[in-house]
């Protein structure tokens, strides 16, 4: 399982290595990821002023706390609502940059595939199917940044737990909104793309969280979202490529001939019974 991670993060480091040997491809997905970049960077920086009004909103009941503990609860829920936030964000970031720049996504999945070799898929997503799994997308990102700030609250463990909760779905979220297109093109359906998502969850979960925590890094969402969509059809070609490995007939082994009587039993069963003497 561990291998199996570590593989998904090599593929999202094959998809950077894109940017050596195909500058110019990979350059046609900057400008949306940057229009979408500046527009949750203008939505999170009002949140980053007003989280201590949030917190202090959240929590009337220790304003009768002594220091530091009221201090410390506030300044540790600002820091779970900021957590989830991100796990929003990256989700959002992802759904509004796939929106934006269908168009230049698409030509850059397929320039991938041409790299890969092999027989290419001549399907397309359409607009609203897009806008529809970028809503989808955003829903899930919603639930996971509630189900982050409700761990949060746990005692002692609550920041770790939410952080490495939120990291590793909202990951998984990515990783699926990501490996749409090149399913989509396949003609794979709903049903079957959750099967090979789940037959290599761990490597899809790798390629998901060194995805979002490549998004996390000042400006790296804007260099990384190119190379995940190059990297997520490589990713969605090896999960094809392991299942029809999987579904290879194994060829029976051959049926052992049966051995004949030792000639001793055979000649003991031809000789005929003295009807004085019957057997037992």
């Amino acid at each position: 399982m561990i291998r199996e991670f570590f593989a998904g993060v090599r593929i999202l480091l094959r998809g950077f290595s894109m940017w050596r040997t195909h500058p110019k491809l990979l350059a046609l997905g900057l400008i949306p990821a940057f229009i979408a970049f500046v527009a949750l960077v203008a939505a999170l920086i009002p949140l980053g002023f007003t989280l201590g009004s949030i917190t202090d909103w959240i929590t009337p009941f220790a304003d009768s706390w002594l220091s530091p503990w009221r201090e410390l609860l506030r300044v540790g829920l600002g820091i779970v609502i900021f957590i989830a936030a991100l796990a929003l964000a990256g989700t959002v970031f992802t759904a509004l940059t796939l929106t934006i720049g269908d168009p230049f996504y698409q030509r850059i999945w397929r320039g991938v595939e041409r790299e890969l070799g092999g027989p290419e898929p001549s399907g397309e997503t359409g607009f609203w199917t897009t806008v529809g799994e970028g809503i989808r997308l955003v829903v899930l990102g919603i639930l996971v940044a509630l189900l982050t700030l409700l761990l949060g609250f746990m005692p002692i463990v609550g920041g770790v737990l939410a952080s490495v909760t939120g990291v590793i779905l909202s990951g998984r979220l990515l990783a699926r909104e990501l490996t749409a297109r090149a399913f989509d093109a396949r003609g794979i359906t709903t049903y079957t793309r959750s099967e090979l998502l789940g037959s290599g969850r761990a490597r899809v979960i790798g390629f998901g969280v060194a995805t979002q925590l490549c998004f996390l890094v000042p400006l790296g969402a804007i260099v990384t979202m190119p190379a995940a969509v190059a990297g997520s059809t490589i990713l969605a070609r090896s999960l094809q490529d392991s299942r029809e490995v999987s579904q290879v007939a194994v060829p029976a082994a051959p049926e052992r001939p049966i051995a004949p009587p030792p000639a001793a039993m055979t000649a003991q069963q031809n000789t005929p019974r003295d009807p004085e003497y019957p057997s037992a």
